[in-house]
């Protein structure tokens, strides 16, 4: 084992993803001269930002205007506190981020990026619809802005701002750097120490070494922690279960790299930092596992349209207005009251066709390579987009069939499929069913795809024309198993806003600064217990942003 030569900057950023990007650019543009360290190789540049669907919030942009949406920060700041609910103690700082990132988000986030050469979908998306009253979590109106390359598109700009200053000499980049202590001299941070890690040529996302081969010290006026959080320990997610969403699964899918482990917690912690609402979670519950792996247990999310019937394991129906693409965590609690880790999704080949998208870069060919031919013929023309195709060819937890009996057969001999009560999924089907004869309903979810299709966007690529599934016309018939995909600390290290580290006592930690899900997206917990969606990446931006100017002035 080595020891390596000390290094030293003016700021010292810890973890590469997009928050950490945003800092490091922000302290080089500054004139400080910064490292990035990371315990990855360098493949993995950009974090867990390359792999996102780039989706952001904004407030009031042109995209939603063009759309014919009238959104407002007074609507926006609504519909975040009532979904945040935000209610302890803690929440002092993450109100005060709130309403800081709402006023970015309708200021001038989306100027910033567009001079970065940022671009996005012109369709807004509508995610987190919420279903219930006006005060009630969710979004009021669509505000997912697709960004026109998806996650490499975002993580683009910043990767060539730091790579165009590590050419100049102004900031150092460190892979297989694995920080283990942040030091300290009379109580202000210095720098951190940590292990080097054997060099490493595994491709993005997937398992590296933790083989130690050296040693490594760093001096920084100031540090940046922006580590990620902890999705892809599953151990450390059950630890930090909430208690309101009642036991843990038993078994769960991640959506994240295995390095998404949560180390820097106790790192920061031990140095003084407090974390908090580390029971805050933003775990998905229409995953499904991925045909064609990266990393360990890999599960892809479908992004639901409104269409799909959602069963629990056994068949039964799930109440109102837990419907795909509503409520989240509402979804999530209920469903772990059923004692089953899945759940299901029925629905016929033309809502295939019309609803399923895929989270993530790899699975969006047509926006991530920003090649409009096969977007206009994925999304417009006939037939299942390539990535979910290749799902219904290979999946593990799709069933495709001609037949209702069929179909129940099938999803019967999956693991699991025996807690399936065929009677009581032929009723919930039939009923359904049966309420598409006239152009109103009783049905809460039938007349919400109505309404939907009032938005030009959900209308013209969202949501498919309300129809009978078992009409032979409209199939074959599909079923989809679903499982708990975990993806988002929405806790973290409590920081001021500007990004400096509080102590238990309320006070700065002096030379420590945190952005990106380590803290809680800013705050320690801006999202409260829910979130409203293109809110990561985004929060990721402008806590990176505030985090790298607080820290820059200050050295």
């Amino acid at each position: 084992m080595t020891t390596a030569s000390p290094h030293a900057a003016d700021v010292l950023v810890i973890g590469w993803g997009l928050a950490g990007l945003v800092a490091a650019t922000e302290a080089a543009a500054a004139g400080k001269n910064v490292i990035i360290v990371d315990q990855e190789p360098r493949t993995n540049l950009g974090g867990q930002a390359f792999w996102s669907f780039g989706g952001l919030f904004f407030v009031g942009s042109p995209e939603q205007r063009r759309m014919g949406i009238s959104d407002s920060l007074g609507l926006a700041r609504q519909d975040w506190f009532a979904t945040a609910g935000f209610d302890r103690e803690e929440d002092h700082w993450p109100r005060q981020w709130a309403e800081a990132y709402l006023q970015f988000a309708a200021g001038e986030k989306r100027a910033w990026l567009r001079e970065k050469g940022v671009g996005f979908f012109p369709v807004v998306g509508w995610a987190e619809r919420g279903g219930y009253t006006a005060t009630g979590p969710g979004n009021s109106v669509p505000r997912f802005h697709i960004t026109w390359g998806t996650g490499p598109g975002l993580v683009a700009p910043f990767q060539a701002a730091v790579e165009s200053a590590e050419a100049q000499g102004r900031i150092t980049v460190l892979p297989r750097h694995r920080v283990t202590a942040l030091t300290s001299t009379a109580g202000t941070v210095t720098g951190a120490v940590g292990e080097v890690l054997a060099p490493s040529g595994a491709a993005r996302g997937v398992l590296s070494s933790r083989e130690v081969v050296g040693e490594f010290e760093i001096t920084a006026a100031a540090t940046v922690i922006s580590s990620g959080g902890i999705g892809g320990n599953h151990d450390l997610v059950r630890a930090q279960w909430p208690a309101n969403l009642g036991t843990p699964p038993t078994t769960m899918i991640s959506g994240v790299p295995a390095y998404v482990d949560g180390s820097m917690q106790p790192v920061a912690q031990r140095a003084g930092a407090r974390v908090i609402n580390g029971d805050r979670m933003w775990h998905y519950v229409e995953g499904i596992q991925n045909w064609n792996p990266v990393w360990p247990n890999h599960g892809i999310r479908i992004l639901p349209g409104p269409s799909s019937i959602w069963l629990d394991a056994t068949g039964a129906r799930l109440p109102v207005p837990l419907f795909p693409g509503f409520d989240t965590l509402g979804t999530l609690a209920h469903l772990r009251t059923t004692g089953h880790d899945h759940s299901w999704f029925v629905l016929s080949q033309k809502i295939v066709e019309k609803e399923f998208t895929l989270s993530g870069s790899e699975q969006n060919p047509d926006l991530t390579d920003k090649d409009v031919r096969l977007l206009l013929r994925s999304r417009l023309g006939k037939g299942a987009a390539g990535p979910v195709q290749a799902f219904l060819d290979h999946g593990a937890d799709f069933v495709v069939r001609r037949t209702l009996d069929e179909l129940i057969a099938g999803m019967r001999a999956l693991p699991g499929g025996e807690a399936l009560d065929a009677d009581t999924v032929r009723r919930e089907v039939e009923a359904r069913d049966r309420e598409m004869a006239n152009d109103f309903t009783k049905d809460a979810q039938i007349a919400m795809l109505r309404s939907a299709r009032a938005y030009r966007g959900d209308k013209l690529i969202r949501t498919a024309t309300p129809h009978r599934i078992l009409d032979p016309e409209n199939g074959p018939l599909v079923a989809v198993k679903l499982h708990v995909l975990t993806r988002k600390s929405l806790g973290g290290i409590e920081t001021d806003l500007s990004g400096r580290a509080l102590g238990a006592d309320g006070a700065p930690v002096p030379g420590l600064y945190a952005a990106g899900e380590a803290s809680g997206f800013g705050g320690g917990g801006v999202h409260g217990y829910r979130a409203l969606e293109g809110t990561f990446v985004g929060g990721c931006l402008f806590s990176g942003r505030t985090a790298g100017r607080a820290a820059a002035a200050a050295v």
